[in-house]
């Protein structure tokens, strides 16, 4: 058998030099001389072609608080909207212990807090980091104070006409933060998505919209755990999981070959999924049946997870030279 080795490298090598002679190119791929002096490797002499994600805990830890956090002022608007001050209060809290954990988990990822303030010395909107770094920090700017003030205007600290100016500064502030807030909920998926990464280049749509959405069921859930059992936080939930449990279907059904297959394969694949379920599927049905503590216990568990599963999804597509060459046919 080993004698019929050259000869099938032989008439290999005439098929392909009768192809360039006829078409002036060769289709397929070349001839693997075993023991030659190159030895076939994966990737740029056996080195990955683009360099994986070097994030550790922090990041994906960020993405999950910064998600909740920045969602919660959206659900104070609301809590300002139907009168719910109660659930004004218990969402600018979450906002602003995100406002305040968020640069905490950056710079620690980071190294050196200089870092963190060396990215606000210029705005650049090419860059998705840089357009985040300082929406988290007009965040921070606003939800802290509007915190505070949303609690001393519910104690009636002052009274009076300074009670008054106190209340409409604080519902300023407010919707002030949910504004930012909204960008630092979705900001992170544009974030993975504008990079060379295949595994999340290829979901650059998809990422923006499940990571706002879990950020928006994150904070309601949480609410909802803190005790407060109202119709809005409930319909909110189901929305959420309504869509994640579409967003789910839509990755199990778009999928690209080699070129994403860290989201369905290895361990990072079983992360996705467990996510993915935890969050959608299991969480909608726990609605359902009215076993809503479950279910916002159930979210928060899918959300924290995929957001761990995307980096360990993005280490192993940016590690895997095929899936690099798959996404660029």
């Amino acid at each position: 058998m080993g004698a019929d080795r050259p000869r099938d490298f032989e008439k290999r090598l005439d098929s392909l030099r009768e192809q360039a002679a006829a078409n002036g190119s060769v289709s397929g791929r070349g001839v693997d001389i075993a023991g030659g002096p190159i030895p076939r490797k994966p990737g740029y002499y056996g080195e990955p072609v683009v360099r994986p994600p070097v994030w550790t805990w922090e990041i994906p830890l960020y993405f999950f608080i910064g998600g909740a956090g920045g969602m919660a002022p959206v659900l104070a608007c609301a809590g300002l909207i139907f009168g719910h001050p109660d659930l004004v209060r218990g969402a600018m809290c979450i906002a602003a212990t995100a406002a305040i954990v968020s640069p905490i988990l950056l710079v620690m990822d980071l190294g050196r807090p200089r870092l963190f303030l060396n990215m606000l010395r210029v705005f650049k909107h090419q860059s998705p980091m840089s357009v985040g770094a300082w929406i988290l920090s007009i965040f921070g700017t606003f939800a802290v104070p509007g915190c505070v003030l949303a609690e001393i205007h519910a104690r009636q600290i002052f009274g009076g006409t300074l009670d008054s100016i106190i209340s409409v500064v604080a519902m300023l502030l407010i919707a002030l933060s949910a504004l930012f807030g909204l960008g630092l909920a979705t900001y992170t998926g544009v974030l993975l998505g504008a990079t060379a990464i295949p595994a999340w280049f290829l979901h650059r749509v998809l990422l923006p919209i499940h990571f706002g959405t879990t950020g928006l069921g994150s904070a309601a859930a949480l609410l909802e755990l803190f005790g407060f059992h109202l119709r809005p936080l409930y319909v909110l939930g189901l929305l959420a999981a309504g869509i994640e449990t579409a967003l789910f279907l839509w990755l199990e059904m778009d999928k690209h070959g080699a070129a994403d297959r860290a989201l369905h394969e290895g361990r990072s694949g079983w992360m996705i999924r467990s996510g993915e379920i935890l969050s959608g599927p299991l969480a909608l049905l726990c609605r359902a049946f009215g076993f809503v503590p479950v279910a916002a216990i159930s979210f928060l568990a899918g959300a924290f997870i995929s957001r761990f599963a995307w980096l360990s999804a993005g280490r192993a597509s940016g590690s895997d030279p095929e899936a690099v060459f798959a996404s660029q046919r």
